[in-house]
C-alpha cells in the first residue's frame, strides 16, 4: 500500500519497500492521512545506525502527498537508546563502517556525511505535516534528537530523555540542539546536555519537552486522540498556520503581521474567491 502511494506521488517505491526498511530497522505504514514510522530493533532498544538515518531520509523523500500526520514510535519498551554502540568500535556496523573509519575523511566529507544523516530528521518539520513522537522508555542521544525533531511529543510516564553525546566525546548533531534550546531555554539546555543527565516524565512535562504524559498502557490511545484533533482542522489552514508559527521567531512583529496578512489573503481567496 505505501509503495503504491509512493509511486502516485512520484517517489521511488523501491526506496521505501518493507524489505529495505527492515534492513535498516524500520517499519513504515500509511493509512490514509496518517503515516507511522516504527523503530523496529527492540532487541537493541531501537539503537540507530547510518542506515537508520538514510532510511528515514528516504521515507521523507517518498512520503505520500495525502499524509497530514506522521507518528514516530519505537517497538518494545524503549523509543530509542541512541547510537548503536558498535559504531564506536573499529569494526563498526557490518556494511556501514564506524566512527573510526569516518574520522579518516576530510572535514568537508565529514560535514557532508553529517548533513546526509540530518536529512532523516529535518523533513519531520515540514509545514505540510504534523509529526508526533510517541515516546516510552529510553530516548537517549539520537533517540532524544529524533523526538525533538517532531512537532509534538506525547510520552509515557516511564520516559527517560538523555542527551548522551557530550559524555561520549561527541556533540549532538542530528538537528536536536536548536529545538531543545527553543523548548527549554539556553540555561536548561546547557544543563541537560553538559551533564548528560536523565530527564524524567514529570520534568519533561514541566519544562516543555512533552505536550502530554500518560501511563504506558494509554500511550497509543493518547496519540490516536491527538491525531483526531489535528485532522479535524482544515488542511490548508493548518499548513499556513504552521508556516506562520515556524517563521515567527525570526521575524519582527511588523514582519509577522505582514506574513499573517499574506497567508490570510490566500485563505480568503481559496474559501470565498469563487
Amino acid at each position: 500500500m505505501a509503495e503504491a502511494r509512493a509511486r502516485q506521488r512520484g517517489g521511488n517505491a523501491e526506496d521505501v519497500s518493507a524489505e529495505r526498511l527492515a534492513e535498516a530497522g524500520l517499519r513504515f505504514e500509511v493509512d490514509g492521512e496518517i503515516a507511522t514510522i516504527t523503530l523496529d530493533r527492540p532487541e537493541k532498544r531501537n539503537a540507530q545506525t547510518f542506515a537508520t538515518w538514510s532510511a528515514l531520509a528516504r521515507i521523507g523523500e517518498n512520503l505520500p502527498g495525502q499524509v497530514r500526520v506522521v507518528v514516530v514510535k519505537g517497538e518494545g519498551p524503549s523509543f530509542s537508546a541512541g547510537i548503536d554502540l558498535r559504531m564506536f568500535t573499529p569494526e563498526g556496523v557490518p556494511g556501514q563502517g564506524s566512527f573510526s573509519s569516518a574520522a579518516t575523511n576530510g572535514d568537508t566529507d565529514i560535514a557532508q556525511s553529517v548533513s546526509k544523516a540530518q536529512a532523516g530528521f529535518l523533513w519531520l518539520r515540514r509545514p505540510e505535516i504534523v509529526s508526533i513522537a510517541a515516546v516510552q522508555g529510553h530516548a537517549i542521544g539520537a533517540g532524544f534528537q529524533l523526538a525533538l525533531s517532531c512537532d509534538l511529543r506525547i510520552v509515557a510516564d516511564d520516559v527517560k530523555f538523555c542527551m548522551k553525546e557530550p559524555a561520549l566525546g561527541l556533540v549532538p548533531d542530528l538537528t536536536g540542539t536548536k529545538p531543545l534550546v527553543e523548548l527549554v531555554g539556553l540555561a536548561k539546555a546547557i544543563d541537560i546536555c553538559l551533564t548528560a543527565r536523565t530527564v524524567y516524565a514529570d520534568e519533561a512535562m514541566r519544562i516543555g519537552l512533552a505536550e502530554k504524559v500518560v501511563a504506558g498502557s494509554d500511550l497509543e490511545q493518547a496519540v490516536r486522540d491527538k491525531i483526531a484533533e489535528l485532522l479535524s482542522t482544515n488542511r490548508d489552514a493548518a499548513i499556513a498556520t504552521k508556516r506562520l508559527l515556524q517563521g515567527a521567531h525570526g521575524r519582527s512583529l511588523e514582519e509577522q503581521c505582514a506574513a499573517e496578512g499574506r497567508e490570510q489573503a490566500a485563505r480568503l481567496k481559496a474559501l470565498f474567491g469563487g
